[in-house]
């Protein structure tokens, strides 16, 4: 797997537009800040599932635009996606509640990472994480521009290689996503047809790898996920 295809496992990884965005750096005005948090705390708290579909843009330093992808997504709190990438090549991406597997239809092989390791301090926690997930961020401030009220999030942790994120909601929904990087990369997300709180198959959280790939890590196990956090605590 080439290392854009591993950086998915943590990226998750919007459109051209927006990145104009992360030029400006608006003044963050405070009463935006006010609904903001209200706003980022409802979603985290609140919002137990969402399924649509994305538009993802990688952009380098230069605002030079390097992939574009897109995909669908399904999310379950705690600790479950599916994210699905269609275009410009197939792979899917499934926590399960334990592991992150990664799969590229392409290549025929399969990588797997406990969710612990991968997640933590990521974007994906604050979609898919537990409730307390905004203990890991510290909440910067807010700004509203053309209609969107933008939240940004900084890691306490920055061990991961995230170093601001930005949610943008409208009309109180979340439907842009913004990931800059250590290495000067900004990931850009739309969502689109967006469903809230609806009932999801338990299956689609569950990944068993297909006979003929190649699988690569080993997957964690409900017993060593509990030593772990018993010595961390």
């Amino acid at each position: 797997m080439n290392d854009k295809r591993e950086s998915d496992l943590s990226r998750f990884a919007l459109l051209p537009g927006l990145i104009a965005l992360t030029l400006l750096n608006p003044v963050l005005a405070a009463d935006a800040n006010v609904d903001g948090q209200a706003l980022v705390e409802n979603f985290v708290r609140n919002i137990q599932t969402l399924r649509g579909r994305f538009e993802q843009s990688l952009v380098d330093a230069d605002n030079q635009l390097i992939e574009e992808s897109r995909g669908t997504l399904e999310i379950q709190r705690p600790g479950r996606f599916r994210w699905v990438y269609v275009e410009p090549y197939e792979q899917i991406l499934v926590a399960d509640g334990l592991n992150v597997w990664s799969y590229d239809v392409d290549l025929a092989q399969v990588t797997v990472k406990p969710q612990d390791e991968v997640l933590s301090n990521t974007p994906a926690l604050l979609l898919g994480g537990s409730a307390d997930a905004l203990e890991q961020f510290d909440y910067v401030g807010s700004f509203t521009d053309r209609g969107t009220v933008w939240i940004r999030l900084r890691p306490k942790d920055r061990d991961n290689g995230f170093t601001k994120i930005e949610l943008g909601f409208n009309d109180g929904e979340l439907t842009r996503m913004l990931f800059s990087d250590n290495l000067e990369q900004t990931t850009l997300i739309a969502l689109f047809d967006v469903s809230l709180n609806g009932d999801i198959a338990a299956d689609r959280f569950q990944f068993i790898a297909p006979d003929d790939v190649d699988v690569v890590g080993t997957p964690a196990t409900i017993d060593e996920t509990i030593t772990d956090r018993a010595t961390e605590s």
